[in-house]
């Protein structure tokens, strides 16, 4: 149900129009890049080490190598080079996006997912693979900070959970799309193609931004009110009430001339007035946000459930699951990887509504539950050569993630504190969570290969996720429902903000 016993697909309905949809899967095409290229090297993996070499190229490229020769140690550091990028992207992108706007910086960030693997697809040697991953990194980075917060301030209010979770849908249709490609292209020099269509992918998005307006909410706080009611309106339909919508913005948007209001409707959508002399108070800085006593308990419950969503083990299956599973599986290992993305994605849709419903901790301890008794199971299945266990553990593992740690992380960060905050705080989530990242999917291989490879380390992952768990069911509290940052903690840090 949605507001006043409304049922939800009827909110919908009035709340969604064709416009809104066109913004929201066009900035969110950035997550897509996300899941595409951590998932782009996972089955090609051989091909492109040439630990698995064809009788001849296909001529795709006939002055670059067919295969770029590594080892397990190289091929690690050039798939986890790519969180350092998206670690830097992420810890610059929210003070910029709160400064300039959530659309200039998509845009500028945009780039990079052109040109990361335009270097990608070309490279000769390792070097130049890790260069462009770097680049791609930095996009990713950028658009997994600012696109949630967009998402969240264009969403219709009461529907803010389940138009986050596209976020994380989006991310899961980038591994699909990328297992897939790699599914029918591993083989000879096709490699570069999955590589290269992520580049079309970003220069598509790229072009489409130019129809995207700036973030209503944002321009309302930083520019000019009126205008952002413009936006808003197109939003939203002509039909819709915006009076609730407006005025949690918190800021002077009274109108003198109504008429003058909607003839702006078809203003382009890049542009906008000057600065609001109204405007909202100065951003807050990443190094602000942290040493502040009012803003640091969000940063330590967003790190903390960014760090559970990789340290709990999703990227071991989406980065190296083809390889993992090869040895008890040797046929139906790349097969099986296609069809555990696709139910990541089906069930990240399913259960986007979850979180609006039975509340953002309560889906986020369950899936934590769940993943960390399908890693116990997973490890017995490995260690023991049950195929049939094995292969359920890890569709298992899967669906759990998708359940919660998933789509919920990414809507928090803007429920635990004031819009001042929200670019730094969404800066250090995603700056824990590329960091954690780039352990796994430095590490993984690592350490999987010194304890035996026989899928131990999945207890490793289920020890951590009882860790975590504990600490988010002590420290993170239940933002479903809550009004804005101060009814989440309470009427405590209420009065230190206003202090």
């Amino acid at each position: 149900m949605a507001r006043g016993g409304e049922p939800l697909h009827r909110s919908l309905v009035r709340d969604t129009t064709a416009y809104l949809c066109y913004i929201l899967l066009v900035v969110a095409l950035g997550p897509l890049q996300f899941g595409f290229h951590l998932a782009e090297l996972n089955a090609p993996q051989d091909v492109i080490t040439c630990e698995k070499k064809s009788i001849h190229s296909t001529g795709l490229h006939p002055k670059l190598p067919q295969c770029i020769s590594m080892n397990t140690d190289q091929f690690a550091v050039v798939s986890s080079i790519y969180t350092l990028g998206g670690f830097l992207g992420a810890l610059i992108a929210g003070p910029l996006c709160n400064k300039y706007g959530r659309l200039l910086i998509m845009r500028l960030t945009t780039i990079f997912s052109v040109i990361g693997p335009a270097f990608e697809s070309a490279a000769p040697n390792i070097g130049l693979l890790a260069f462009g991953r770097v680049l791609s990194g930095v996009a990713s980075g950028s658009a997994l900070v600012v696109v949630p917060i967009y998402i969240s301030e264009a969403a219709p209010p009461e529907e803010k959970g389940l138009f986050g979770a596209l976020t994380q849908i989006m991310v899961n249709l980038g591994i699909v799309i990328a297992q897939l490609l790699g599914y029918f292209l591993s083989k000879e020099d096709l490699w570069r193609i999955i590589l290269a269509v992520a580049g079309g992918i970003g220069l598509i998005q790229l072009l489409a931004l130019s129809l995207v307006p700036e973030s209503p909410k944002w321009l309302a706080e930083h520019r000019n009110p009126q205008h952002a009611r413009h936006i808003l309106r197109r939003m939203r339909g002509h039909k819709a009430d915006l009076d609730a919508e407006v005025k949690a913005w918190n800021v002077d948007s009274s109108r003198e001339d109504i008429s003058e209001e909607e003839s702006l409707l078809s203003a382009p959508p890049g542009r906008h007035p000057g600065p609001n002399p109204l405007a909202a108070s100065e951003s807050v800085g990443i190094f602000s946000a942290l040493m502040n006593p009012s803003y640091r308990p969000a940063i330590i419950a967003v790190i903390a459930v960014m760090a559970a969503q990789q340290l709990t083990g999703i990227n071991s299956i989406i980065m190296y699951s083809v390889s993992l599973l090869s040895a008890l599986l040797p046929t139906k290992a790349a097969l099986l990887t296609v069809a555990v993305s696709v139910l990541n994605l089906v069930i990240t849709t399913l259960c986007a509504p979850l979180s609006d419903k039975i509340g953002r901790k309560t889906c986020i301890l369950l899936s934590i539950a769940g993943m960390g008794t399908s890693a116990i199971l997973l490890a017995i299945g490995i260690g023991e050569g049950v195929k049939i266990l094995a292969a359920i553990a890890t569709l298992l593992f899967v669906s759990s993630f998708a359940l919660g740690l998933g789509p919920v992380p990414f809507i928090l960060a803007n429920e635990l504190v004031g819009p001042e905050a929200v670019g730094a705080t969404q800066s250090w989530a995603l700056a824990g969570n590329w960091l954690a990242t780039f352990l796994v999917s430095q590490f993984f291989p690592i350490l999987n290969k010194a304890m035996g490879e026989k899928g131990r380390i999945y207890y490793v992952f289920a020890g951590l996720g009882l860790v975590l768990g504990a600490f988010i069911a002590w420290w993170v509290p239940e933002t479903k429902g809550k009004s804005g940052a101060e009814e989440v903690w309470g009427r405590k840090e209420a009065r230190q903000r206003v202090e």
